[in-house]
């Protein structure tokens, strides 16, 4: 009782990264708070699964393994997480923002009457007092989110019902092993305890997985190019400078709304977060819902001929020029260098 839990994901037969990644910050929370991290995990063939978990110091590990459970189906994994969510009572409960999170999640949270904060970019304890009531609340999820599109970031709190639920997107937060030796205990789940014949009304008859064509987001260096890059054609120079660096080419949302690259390529608050180890802007302006997508870059190198662009204030290098004038420029240079 009052823990955390992370729902973990299962995609295409493997722990999706983004259910790695709430473990990771999961395991923050759990140690701020002294609590313990648990994880429920829902799917079919999961022998051996806990062996994946368990590095990233998940205290208890609940598994739910039958063959009814796979493919996802809404009505069934939310019997199942409610059900878990009734008798262990947990604190807090993360689930990624994915296309099964966000179906799931809210399910729960509107069951249990506990509110529901999506497409978190942080989390953190925190403590809240509330004047009005004369009321001091310790240790409560700050679910923090840009708002009022991407305008201001908001601090969301959940003072008085439970779990506190958040989503969070793949990329937002950062995956690291907790001890590759960490001992878990592992729960078996009878899932005939929560599930009944309702749960089965709906049934998938044919299923196909069109594979994603581009997938920008584990790329360590990114070319990416907003609306300052003038047109679709002047794209062509980015893609050059990504195929000298071996790099990856994303994109800000005006550029994808102008036509000049596609929307899997697109960085943002409403695109891909991602985490690369050089991120190259290129007449990007930096608006607040861009930088959320790429602002935990290592390195950041701006072009950019307005010296006033937010993307200037966060990037490590400011280049001011012409797009036009100072690719031609790179690309030549990193060619000659690479030689």
């Amino acid at each position: 009782m009052d823990n955390i839990f992370v729902y973990c994901e299962i995609d295409e037969g493997k722990l999706a990264d983004v259910s790695l990644e709430l473990l990771t910050k999961g395991r923050n929370l759990a140690d701020t708070l002294g609590c313990k991290l648990e994880a429920l995990v829902i799917g079919k063939d999961l022998k051996g699964i806990e062996k994946e978990i368990a590095p990233f110091g998940v205290d208890v590990i609940h598994i739910a393994d039958d063959s009814c459970l796979f493919p996802y189906l809404t009505l069934p994994h939310t019997s199942i997480v409610l059900g878990v969510f009734k008798e262990e009572k947990p604190q807090i409960a993360l689930f990624g923002a994915t296309v099964i999170g966000r179906d799931l999640a809210p399910r729960v949270s509107s069951a249990l009457v506990s509110g529901l904060t999506a497409d978190c970019t942080s989390l953190v304890i925190g403590d809240h007092e509330d004047k009005k009531n004369n009321k001091v609340y310790t240790d409560l999820l700050y679910q923090i989110r840009p708002a009022f599109g991407g305008n201001i970031i908001a601090t969301i709190i959940n003072p008085d019902h439970r779990p506190q639920m958040a989503t969070v997107r793949e990329g937002v937060m950062k995956k690291e092993i907790y001890d590759a030796n960490f001992k878990s205990k592992v729960k078996s789940v009878d899932v005939s305890k929560y599930l009944n014949d309702t749960d089965f009304a709906v049934e998938i008859i044919e299923r196909h997985i069109e594979n994603k064509k581009v997938n920008i987001k584990n790329g360590q260096i990114i070319v990416a190019g907003g609306y300052g890059v003038g047109s679709k054609e002047n794209f062509k120079m980015l893609f050059e400078l990504a195929a000298v660096l071996g790099a990856e080419v994303g994109g800000s949302r005006a550029a994808v709304d102008a036509g000049y690259i596609e929307h899997e390529r697109q960085i943002g608050q409403t695109g891909i977060t991602v985490r690369p180890k050089l991120y190259i802007a290129c007449g990007i302006s930096g608006q607040i819902q861009h930088r959320a997508g790429m602002d935990q870059s290592a390195m950041i190198i701006s072009i950019n001929n307005d010296p006033n662009a937010p993307i200037n204030r966060i990037a490590d290098f400011a280049i001011l020029g012409d797009v036009a004038v100072v690719l031609p420029k790179m690309i030549k240079y990193y060619k000659k260098n690479s030689k």
